[in-house]
This record gives structure tokens, sequence and C-alpha cells, in this order.
């Protein structure tokens, strides 16, 4: 059991950390502040770090990691390029990434109660993304 709940976090942290480059790489190209990229640059540096931890830690137990779903790829680009298509400001853009942390943070949390029996280095990989997804969304906040 602790093996397989230690799996599926880890696999729902992969997911979540590419899901978090993903949505970053597709609003950078429309940031105007400074600031704010420097922000959206960092945490993307941070997910990969993470990214990495989890990756190692994914191939100790045999798991290439999970796939991005994509359709939930191709409705977060539909629903980014929308909106930004509309209003290129920087308010959009932390909208979004607010949005996104936040969802982020939820699924994250429900995982970490759904996989209880999983071993303490993932428990400590999923808090530390959802501390990065909650700094994100507070440096946001001023661009709102």
């Amino acid at each position: 059991m602790i093996e397989e709940d230690t799996i599926k976090l880890l696999q729902e942290c992969n997911a979540g950390i590419k899901m978090g480059v993903t949505s970053i790489d597709e609003v950078l190209p429309k940031v105007k502040s400074e600031k704010m990229r420097s922000s959206l640059e960092d945490c993307r540096k941070k997910h990969g770090e993470l990214g990495d931890d989890t990756h190692a830690l994914l191939n100790e137990y045999g798991d290439s990691g999970k796939r991005l779903s994509p359709m939930a790829r191709t409705m977060s680009w539909m629903k980014t390029n929308v909106k930004l298509s509309l209003d290129e400001k920087d308010e959009t853009v932390a909208d979004l990434i607010t949005d996104g942390c936040n969802m982020g943070v939820k699924s994250l949390s429900r995982y970490l109660n759904e996989y209880k029996a999983a071993d303490e280095r993932s428990k400590d990989i999923a808090k530390r993304l959802i501390g990065l997804e909650q700094k994100l969304a507070d440096d946001m906040r001023g661009y709102l």
C-alpha cells in the first residue's frame, strides 16, 4: 500500500509540475512587468527542480510518471489564449496564474489526503509544491 500510494502521489505531483511549467511558459511572452516576469521565471525554475526530485523518486519505483491529459492541456491552452487575445494585460496573466495555482493547491491537497500511506519523501514534495503554488498566487495578487 505504501509503494502504491507513493507512486500515485508522485505521479500527480509530476503532472501538476508539468501543467504549472506549461502554463507559465504560455503566459510569459505576454508579461510586461519585469517584477512579474521574474516571479514567474523563479517559480518555473523551482518547479523544474521539484520535477527533477519527483522523477528521481519515480525512477526508484520503476515508474516514468504520468502524462498530461491532452484534453486538460488543450482546455488550458484555449482558456489562456482566448483570455489573453481579448486582454493582453498583466492583470489577465495574474488572474489566469492565480486560478491555476488555486486549482493546483486544491488538487494536491486532495491527493495528500487520498494517498495517506505515501512515503514521507513524496509527501514532502507535494507539500513543497503546494507552498510554491501558494507563494506564486500571493505574488500575483498585486497585479489583479
